[in-house]
């Protein structure tokens, strides 16, 4: 552009701006004082022609539409799954083991109990009782590989432990054998009561399960031992090959591993390696891929590290 140009705009603009504040200085004086240099109430900005932005008296307004979040429970599969007994095919027909969990955990799948015994997906802890506390699966089943004195395990589980056991065997850690599975409420009084009598309330409370709180009362809940060249202990199970790899790979057969180290205060029970929870093939393969620890953390629900009373 022409700098002769250029400074003739400046001096057009500069002069309107100046003209501009000339204007409202002296609305602003004949506003503030009168006659005399009385104080003397403001004018309406209208009444004294002068024009308020458009972006000042005018907002456009906003509308809110909220979208309701869909009921997977009022699908036709659901109830249909439902209805059937079948939980794998339930968990399906949310869409998959990671549809069913985040469906639950937000708390919009009202037709999923997670207080139900007779479903995987039952969450038992120290806030949450079996109901009725006395329950008792209606399907057992003997795993092939078990130590004296084991029990049995709810059918299922006990097909999907013997599926767990010839994996780990064939992957060269040794075979898995059940050290206690399903416990009666009767037989948990006796269980919880020797850990207490021996390491006192609070440590007999990291260790047992009061009566009615057990997983092993639910028949999904199975203490393994490695048998690689003979059977072992529970308590030295997470340091053998086959607990590794039962950490690892327990998901694709259905199983977690309940207590981990470092969620006692999520669980309320001391790391147990042994231990393993049976939830289903679509529930673990979610729990696994999602990076959960716990099924409390899986669920969305509270720690439970104590008793309620």
């Amino acid at each position: 552009m022409d700098p002769r140009v250029t400074f003739r705009l400046f001096v057009a603009i500069g002069l309107a701006v100046a003209l501009i504040g000339a204007l409202w200085a002296l609305a602003d004086g004949s506003a503030s004082a009168g006659p005399g240099g009385h104080a003397r109430a403001d004018p309406d900005p209208k009444a004294a022609g002068i024009a308020m932005p458009e972006a000042a008296t005018s907002l456009p307004s906003v509308q809110l539409h909220a979208t309701p979040a869909a009921n997977p429970c009022a699908q036709a599969a659901v109830q249909q799954a439902l209805a059937s007994g079948g939980d794998d095919t339930v968990v399906a027909a949310f869409g998959g083991g990671a549809a069913f969990r985040a469906a639950v955990a937000a708390g919009n799948a009202p037709c999923i109990d997670l207080s139900d015994p007779a479903r995987d997906w039952v969450v038992v802890n120290k806030a949450r009782p079996l109901n009725p506390l006395t329950f008792a699966p209606t399907s057992f089943g003997d795993p092939a590989l078990s130590v004296d004195g084991a029990g049995s395990l709810r059918s299922d589980a006990s097909r999907a432990l013997d599926q767990l056991s010839g994996a780990a065997d064939a992957a060269g850690v040794g075979a898995i054998a059940l050290a206690s599975g399903y416990r009666s409420y009767d037989t948990q009084v006796q269980t919880y009561s020797g850990q207490v009598a021996t390491y006192g309330q609070a440590q007999g409370d990291a260790l047992s399960a009061r009566p009615g709180h057990s997983e092993h009362q639910t028949g999904l809940a199975a203490d393994v031992v490695s048998c690689a060249g003979g059977c072992g202990d529970i308590d030295s199970f997470g340091s053998t090959p086959a607990g590794s790899w039962v950490a690892e790979n327990g998901w694709q057969y259905g199983f977690i591993v309940r207590y981990v180290a470092g969620q006692t205060p999520v669980t309320g029970y001391d790391p147990e390696p042994w231990h393993l929870r049976y939830v289903g093939v679509p529930l673990a393969t979610a729990y696994h891929d999602g990076g959960y620890v716990t099924l409390e953390q899986f669920f969305g629900l509270a720690a439970a590290p104590a008793y309620l009373g």
